[in-house]
């Protein structure tokens, strides 16, 4: 059984009484500056004084800005459960918080106060976040989440050698995006395996008692989960090779495998737990079209990585921040018609950019609608969750959002 968490009352402000509140909030407001700042810069040359070239940043600000905040909004809220220990709160909770909004600012400026500087401020949450989860994880003696240390060690010596470029030390850059992308996929189809079926146990437990329940995980699941972890370790070390479209298509199917054992088309009545499989299959999808693309070359393979970045990745970050939120601070646990638009905006913007390639003249148009469809489905986020995130906990749950 899950251990219960203790909460202490907290006296100050209720945005920094749990790690979900500053960092959702926080998440959402960078994937919406991040995109139109990154679209400037492709449109019109114009770039803001970084010292990591355009394409970089981008790719750096979407992994180890906004993917890792929403992570450790995750992380700094579930621990507890896991644990049993009291959740970071206040003023440890607020310097956290501080040190990764020191990180973009010093990213986005490295050119005016120089590489070296930029990455020590830019470094010191990954390091500061690694020790508190390490902290909570090995004090809890909860052995069964040190997978989740060896997470975010990689995604620190991925986002080291983002910095070591910059430096002049090695060009390192693209291998160390790829390790936080391939990373945070992993931890989807290591996080998602449990929380997915189980949701969908629940619910259909619940609503339909008569219908066949998700597989329980067994030998399968482990297999799966470790053919796709090999897939995605190949594609990060070795993009290029021979081997690398046989183990992404093996990663894909057995994705695609595994999910199709969770009963995911009969929650198609319940938005805020069918976006979760519609999530999980991106990343099968994204898996599949890597591997196709690197036989038969049919659009460039930043296509295939967007179907895992703003499909994969974004959609479970939006499911996960908007199902958490709404159950952490005593709201319904329903997606009223915002969180819907939410779903429908960030799957439109994985698709328009899927068909960019095919777009012709009107690729910067299509660019264009993808990201606005990105900004418009965090913005409302942002905008409607804000409240929540930063007001004490609702008592009689109250309108879905």
């Amino acid at each position: 059984m899950a251990a219960i968490p203790r909460y202490r009352r907290h006296a100050g402000s209720a945005l920094f009484s749990a790690g979900f509140r500053p960092f959702f909030l926080a998440a959402a407001l960078w994937a919406v500056v991040a995109i139109p700042l990154w679209l400037l810069a492709y449109a019109t040359g114009i770039t803001a004084p970084s010292a990591l070239p355009p394409v970089t940043w981008h790719a750096h600000e979407m992994v180890y800005g906004f993917a890792v905040a929403s992570a450790a909004g995750f992380l700094l809220t579930a621990i507890p459960n896991w644990t049993g220990r009291m959740p970071l709160q206040g003023w440890p909770l607020a310097t956290l918080a501080a040190l990764w909004l020191i990180g973009r600012v010093a990213v986005l400026l490295s050119a005016e106060i120089g590489a070296p500087l930029a990455a020590v401020a830019d470094l010191s949450f990954p390091v500061a976040f690694l020790a508190v989860v390490a902290r909570e994880i090995i004090a809890g003696r909860n052995w069964r989440n040190l997978p989740m240390l060896a997470a975010l060690s990689l995604l620190l010596f991925g986002n080291l050698l983002v910095h070591l470029e910059p430096l002049g030390i090695a060009d390192t850059a693209a291998l160390g995006n790829r390790i936080g992308i391939g990373t945070l996929l992993e931890l989807i189809a290591l996080v998602g395996g449990r929380i997915v079926p189980s949701f969908t146990r629940n619910w259909l437990a619940k609503n339909y008692p008569e219908a066949k329940p998700p597989a329980q995980a067994g030998a399968f699941d482990f297999a799966a989960l470790v053919v796709t972890g090999i897939g995605l370790a190949v594609w990060v070390v070795a993009p290029d090779s021979v081997v690398a479209p046989w183990a992404e298509l093996a990663a894909g199917a057995a994705a695609g495998l595994r999910l199709s054992r969770w009963r995911g088309v009969k929650t198609i009545r319940e938005p805020l737990l069918l976006i979760l499989h519609v999530g999980y299959g991106w990343l099968a999808i994204g898996l599949l079209l890597l591997g196709f693309d690197g036989f038969y070359d049919f659009m460039p393979p930043t296509s295939a990585l967007h179907a895992l970045t703003i499909g994969a990745i974004g959609t479970m970050i939006l499911a996960v921040m908007t199902r958490a939120t709404l159950g952490h601070t005593g709201r319904s646990l329903s997606a009223g018609p915002a969180t819907k638009a939410m779903y429908v905006l960030v799957t439109a913007a994985a698709i328009l950019r899927l068909a960019v390639p095919f777009a012709g003249a009107q690729m910067m148009v299509m660019l264009s609608l993808a990201g606005t469809a990105w900004c418009a489905a965090f913005g409302l986020f942002a905008v409607l969750y804000a409240g929540p995130l930063a007001w004490p906990r609702a008592q009689g749950g109250g309108t879905p959002i």
